[in-house]
């Protein structure tokens, strides 16, 4: 089977590229960059930019594919670029959604691939939903071959998945833990979450790529481990071998304190999530989610202690958080005073 993935080096992607090429798919990868040292030496690669379509064209010309796999595409703009490079030179178009287009708060448990999108907090999602309808107009108006992917939060050994991180340097709250400062965890701990590591995501999309009964379909692709957001920080703390001290801040103070927060918060993460994952399952028979969350965390650390460069230290990030628990312990302790 012949499958061209654009990008194939991400935190969800790599697992993917790595998977297929196991599997004796003949993968190439659309990147900007020079074949990396983390590819296979079997994986081809063809050096372009995605977002230059022409050149993409060009790059392009001649070739086709059993499936092609975008995981950079993000507003219904990419779609459009993608239906008109990609609409005779593919027999299966993947679109990497995100499971934030599920309607918040949720309807009903445990969500299901019908469950409607809708979220009025995060443009994120709203693109993701956008692109989806797109697609799905182009498949019942012109039969283009799209099956659509919702990954839920899904992280690697590069990550950190905890819900308030420095997404450019995640070490940065193993490092208050270890230093015994407080974290911030939204709510009172209690909302229940799916985090999936990127190699069971993997099984899921590998497998369902050249199969015809995917066309035309969705699906999220997630572990069925489902945990409390305390206990996911107790279990980053347990594996750096500490006791974390948690502060529970309400989500929409933390929003309107940090509001590049309130996407992520109240069009997701603040909401619990329970995944029913027997669409995937029916699809590709073989499918298990099988990292634990405490094993994906230990490679994780592992992976951090390995080399001193990893553990950057985000200090900006750092000030915003203690700025935002002295705010919220300084109005709760006035609040606390003005009823006795």
């Amino acid at each position: 089977m012949k499958v061209l993935f654009i990008g194939g080096t991400g935190v969800i992607s790599s697992a993917c590229t790595r998977l297929a090429s196991v599997r004796g798919i003949d993968l190439t990868l659309l990147r900007r960059g020079q074949h990396a040292a983390s590819i296979p030496s079997v994986v081809k690669t063809i050096v372009a930019d995605i977002h230059d379509a022409s050149t993409c064209a060009q790059a392009l010309s001649g070739a086709s594919f059993d499936a092609v796999v975008d995981f950079l595409a993000f507003t219904p703009a990419d779609i459009e670029r993608d239906l008109q490079l990609f609409g005779n030179r593919t027999r299966q178009y993947v679109f990497i959604s995100s499971a934030s287009a599920y309607q918040k708060p949720v309807p009903s448990y445990p969500i299901t691939e019908s469950t409607p999108l809708g979220n009025p907090y995060w443009q994120y999602a709203r693109d993701k939903i956008a692109c989806e309808q797109r697609l799905m107009r182009a498949y019942r108006e012109d039969n283009f071959p799209v099956t659509i992917i919702r990954p839920s939060l899904t992280f690697n050994e590069t990550w950190i998945p905890l819900v308030i991180n420095s997404s450019p340097k995640p070490y940065t709250i193993v490092d208050r833990m270890l230093r015994s400062e407080k974290v911030i965890v939204p709510g009172d701990g209690s909302s229940l979450w799916v985090i999936t590591h990127s190699s069971d995501f993997a099984k899921g999309l590998v497998g369902l790529l050249g199969n015809p009964r995917a066309i035309g379909e969705a699906f999220h692709i997630t572990t069925d481990e489902v945990m409390s957001w305390d206990q996911l920080y107790q279990t980053v703390a347990a594996a750096a071998g500490v006791e974390p001290k948690l502060v529970h801040i309400p989500s929409d103070f933390i929003s309107a304190c940090l509001p590049d927060q309130r996407g992520r918060l109240l069009g997701d993460k603040a909401v619990s999530v329970i995944f029913d994952n027997s669409k995937i399952k029916r699809f590709v028979p073989d499918y298990r989610a099988t990292t634990t969350f405490a094993e994906g965390i230990r490679q994780s650390l592992a992976w951090f202690a390995a080399d001193p460069a990893r553990r950057q230290i985000d200090s900006a990030t750092n000030a915003a958080w203690e700025k935002l628990i002295v705010a919220y312990e300084g109005g709760l302790n006035a609040a606390a005073q003005s009823f006795r």
